[in-house]
């Protein structure tokens, strides 16, 4: 039976769920680096990634993982010049650089809100 784990940030409005654990497998939906409270993306896109991944975090732990229970993660983005800007603020969130997720880094048209990243995840429980 699934299970459908929801962090308090979350809009209730929104139609899906932060993420669905089907067995030990955890599918995260995307998450985009909202300012906290808003729905407004910061000019900085540094900042943007932080935002992104610590909601990406909060997901996580509150299923009982950590980033690096993830297997497998997508990022997608209007703007592949980016890519150097995003890896510098992603690699910060594992302590063993040897032992990172599978990757794509795609780019995409327009996202939502005038966001610069998206990323969505698999992660396994061990």
């Amino acid at each position: 039976m699934p299970e459908y784990i929801n962090v308090n940030e979350r809009r209730p409005s929104l139609p899906f769920s932060d993420a669905v654990a089907h067995g030990n497998i955890l599918f995260l939906s995307g998450r985009i680096g909202f300012t906290p409270g808003t729905t407004t993306v910061p000019d900085d896109p540094s900042e943007e990634a932080r935002y992104m991944l610590d909601g990406f975090v909060a997901v996580l732990r509150e299923a009982g993982l950590t980033m690096h229970d993830l297997v497998y993660v997508q990022i997608f983005t209007p703007d592949v010049s980016l890519f150097d800007t995003f890896n510098a603020v992603y690699r910060t969130y594992f302590a063993d650089q040897t032992k990172l997720p599978a990757r794509a880094f795609l780019g995409s048209g327009p996202l939502l809100f005038g966001a610069r990243f998206e990323m969505i995840g698999i992660a396994a429980k061990s």
